[in-house]
């Protein structure tokens, strides 16, 4: 890959040129991280800054995650960050790393799609039995670092083209037209990020019909918009910033249609008065809509898209407290794209994989235990960002570094500071409103009645709702499992990442975590390449308790 040295946030020389693969026995790195969003890049960076040698992996080829997509050089955009919030942040990383990568403190490996993390024995020599000796008296001894867990083995695989860097840290095998490659690291942190809630709706499979998060993309590193008359709906605050996003590259859109209500957040005035900040953002991108004469709908819904080659209008209508469409209240508005989301699930496979412990968050979906320190339950395993709830960037980044803080006083002794305190006093604020956001626009029980028999729920396998509550009717399935087996919904392509939430609801139930040896797709010759008796760990990862 080719990178513009000027290209705000991407290190030069972070891809690491033409270094040769380097195999065996070298010493691991201290601190493999995963994902380069914000959480991640200042994981990174914080720790590289306590004097941990850090490799930081990411499926992106630039760093800046989901949040911080840019423009590619090509296009010569000339104010990327007019379509960022927190530009300066993301300048200030990128600065940073680039410093920490040509000091050679971080390895960045972009392009790298993470699919396991194993852990191996650990490489100490076993001490010879001491003769015993008289007792002493008891001393007062030294602080130690904690001995936090096993070397880890990170299996990426990276896509021919993409720039490797590999250190020594790291063993590199060709197979198909892709690369596998191996990453041991001492200490893991998973900042892997979330993706969009998608409730199904007659009519969402048209052409145009796209995430609110997927416009927010589109128009971040293509500056192209999804359509020339958008509507925006869903739920969540991501829908205002996409539609004032929009609004100002020049699109026009109708109408932003909260199926949740604005004054809900009134209920919960402990967390709105302790984050002022996120009441003026709000504001901001409320007056941005106002200017652009945007309308915005609470307590509505877009309960179908219709269209032949493309959408070409939605009917909108009123919910009652549990999400059910109000008879006699719909309407149609006419538009040739419609951009759509119920928020963000954090993205958890890795983690499960792993064995950590979960717990369900204020909207019902799972998330990552952490203790104060963003500690996983697996020792030697950190998170930081939207793995451990949906928050937004300013807290991903607070957890990036108290992650990296906590991890190297883990492994070098490093004492506690008062920066350390500041850190978590911050990110119980700004995880407090997380929690306040996530209980306003939980998805109400009765969003279900939107769908008709004949709507697929399942798009890569083409399942329709009437057979997933057949399943869950007739045929006596009561959790996802079971659907999912009787059905095939969640067995296609995205493995359940889309229609997982909505299959859950059609269930009964709640979205479960699922345990995956694998976290994205991976050619039979990797796994072939693994050693013959698996992992050589001596105790397995603990399985994840049970919701």
């Amino acid at each position: 890959m080719t990178t513009s040295p000027s290209e705000p946030g991407t290190p030069p020389g972070a891809t690491g040129g033409d270094a040769p693969p380097r195999t065996g026995g070298e010493p691991p790195c201290d601190l493999a991280v995963v994902g380069a969003g914000p959480a991640g890049l200042a994981a990174a960076v914080t720790a590289a800054g306590l004097g941990l040698r850090v490799t930081l992996l990411d499926a992106g080829e630039r760093p800046g995650g989901q949040y911080y997509r840019h423009p590619a050089p090509a296009l010569r955009a000339a104010r990327p960050q007019a379509l960022h919030h927190h530009w300066p942040a993301f300048a200030r990383l990128g600065h940073r790393l680039r410093a920490h990568v040509a000091g050679g403190r971080v390895r960045h490996l972009p392009g790298h799609h993470v699919w396991t993390v194993l852990p191996e024995r650990p490489e100490r020599p076993e001490r010879p039995e001491r003769p015993e000796r008289p007792e002493r008296p008891e001393r007062s001894a030294p602080a130690r670092p904690e001995d936090p867990a096993p070397v880890w083995r990170l299996h990426a695989v990276v896509d021919e083209g993409s720039g490797t860097g590999h250190g020594p840290e790291c063993r590199e095998d060709g197979h198909g037209g892709e690369t596998a490659v191996t990453v041991r690291a001492r200490t893991v942190l998973l900042a892997t990020g979330a993706h969009e809630r998608q409730l199904p709706f007659p009519g969402w499979t048209l052409p145009g019909v796209v995430g609110a998060g997927g416009a927010q993309a589109m128009l971040k590193s293509g500056l192209v918009l999804p359509g020339r008359r958008t509507v925006v709906a869903g739920s969540g605050p991501l829908l205002l910033a996409v539609a004032a996003s929009l609004a100002a590259a020049g699109g026009t859109v109708p109408a932003v249609v909260e199926a949740a209500a604005y004054p809900a957040y009134a209920r919960r005035p402990t967390a709105l008065l302790r984050n002022p900040g996120k009441l003026a953002e709000g504001a901001a991108h409320g007056a941005a809509l106002l200017r652009h004469g945007v309308r915005v709908l609470t307590r509505h819904a877009v309960t179908a898209a219709h269209g032949t080659a493309r959408v070409e209008a939605v009917t909108v209508e009123r919910l009652d407290r549990d999400w059910r469409p109000v008879p006699g209240t719909a309407r149609r508005i006419p538009c040739d794209s419609l951009a759509t989301g119920h928020g963000l699930v954090p993205q958890l496979e890795l983690a499960t994989g792993l064995g950590c412990a979960t717990r369900r968050t204020a909207d019902g979906t799972p998330a990552l235990e952490l203790d104060d320190e963003q500690r996983a339950s697996v020792p030697g395993v950190w998170s930081a960002g939207e793995t451990g709830g949906i928050g937004g960037a300013e807290l991903a980044l607070v957890e990036g570094e108290l992650a990296a803080h906590s991890v190297a006083r883990a492994l070098h002794g490093t004492p506690l500071s008062s920066r350390t305190a500041a850190l978590r006093g911050r990110r119980d604020r700004l995880r407090a409103f997380g929690e306040a956001m996530a209980a306003v626009h939980r998805p109400g029980e009765g969003w279900t009645a939107w769908l008709d028999d004949a709507t697929h729920v399942c798009r890569c396998e083409e399942v329709p709702a009437g057979a997933i509550r057949e399943a869950a009717g007739e045929l006596g399935a009561r959790d996802v499992r079971t659907v999912k087996l009787l059905t095939r919904a969640g067995m296609g392509w995205c493995q359940g990442r889309m229609c997982g939430p909505a299959v859950a609801s059609l269930a009964g139930g709640e979205p479960v975590p699922d345990r995956r040896p694998l976290s994205c797709p991976v050619p039979l010759g990797h796994l072939a390449g693994l050693p013959p008796d698996g992992p050589p760990t001596g105790t397995p990862p603990p399985a994840p308790p049970e919701d």
